[in-house]
């Protein structure tokens, strides 16, 4: 049995157990290796149910009305600003080199700031979806679909080369 704490108040979700396999404890946080070599990942951080993205889209939706910023989130200055905030997601990691992931070296101001700006991105990203017509959960299940005919798991598995280099 898998339990899981929050880690201050940014929401993060860390793995406080270990998983049990042919009668063996092993760190969850390693994954566990199957027979046939595969290895599958624990299910150690999961998102909260609620907002929805139609929730965050409303919310941004009603914080912009109420300022009449509407005549300034057109598709184009969106764009703009969310590869402003991605920018600033990049400095959080630049000069850090490889980042383990759950940040255990990171403290929780810098973690707070972290998930600030990946908000930030996720609100612009939103509502550039929405000024383009664009529903994104079903975007993402057609994407999904793609991805998973262009990249099969029998002729990737492990390798990070792209589709157009594997051969049938």
């Amino acid at each position: 049995m898998m339990a899981t704490h929050r880690n201050g108040d940014c929401g993060v979700k860390e793995d406080v157990s270990s998983a049990v396999v042919n009668g063996e404890a092993t760190e969850a946080s390693t994954g566990l290796k199957l027979q046939n070599g595969a290895t599958v990942r624990p299910e150690n951080f999961t998102f909260t149910s609620e907002p929805t993205l139609e929730d965050i889209r409303r919310m941004q939706a009603e914080f912009t009305d109420e300022r009449n910023w509407q005549q300034f989130h057109q598709p184009r200055n969106l764009l703009l600003a969310m590869v402003g905030e991605v920018g600033e997601v990049s400095e959080l990691f630049q000069w850090r080199g490889e980042v383990a992931e759950g940040l255990p070296d990171w403290t929780e101001s810098e973690r707070e700031h972290l998930a600030h700006e990946l908000s930030d991105v996720l609100i612009y990203l939103v509502e550039l979806a929405e000024k383009c017509h664009v529903d994104l959960p079903q975007a993402v299940l057609r994407k999904m679909a793609l991805n998973r005919m262009k990249y099969p798991a029998s002729k990737v598995q492990g390798s990070a080369k792209k589709y157009t280099e594997y051969k049938d």
